[in-house]
């Protein structure tokens, strides 16, 4: 099954990326992280993204369509960067989620959500 991998946004992660000792030392061991998935066949895609102050979102209303521009409130239902990964289970997406480094230097969380496939559609 495949499933996404989403890292919650924080106030910090809201900041930007800034090279600081604790951000160096954890994006090293997320690369390493990453070539663990990546040897064990799980990792299809990663990436980090940009503050939402950086983003825009379109509302939609029947036919009408509305740009809203960053940054967003509600930092914790944001998302700071995700991973797509093909895993035997949620059982399995939960393990190597539990292997991950701390992606931020406080209180974190990182949620998973399976994709839709085409047998979930018929």
């Amino acid at each position: 099954m495949r499933v996404m991998v989403l890292v919650k946004a924080t106030e910090d992660s809201e900041k930007g990326y800034s090279p600081e000792p604790w951000t160096i030392q954890m994006m090293e061991a997320m690369g390493r992280f990453n070539d663990e998935l990546r040897n064990a066949g799980i990792l299809l895609m990663a990436d980090g993204l940009k503050p939402s102050s950086h983003g825009k979102r379109v509302a939609f209303d029947g036919p009408g369509r509305t740009v809203i521009d960053g940054p967003f409130a509600g930092t914790r239902e944001l998302v700071a960067g995700f991973w797509l990964w093909e895993v035997k289970d949620m059982d399995e997406a939960v393990a190597w989620v539990k292997r991950c480094p701390n992606p931020m230097p406080g209180q974190s969380e990182i949620e998973i959500r399976p994709l839709y496939e085409v047998a979930d559609l018929r």
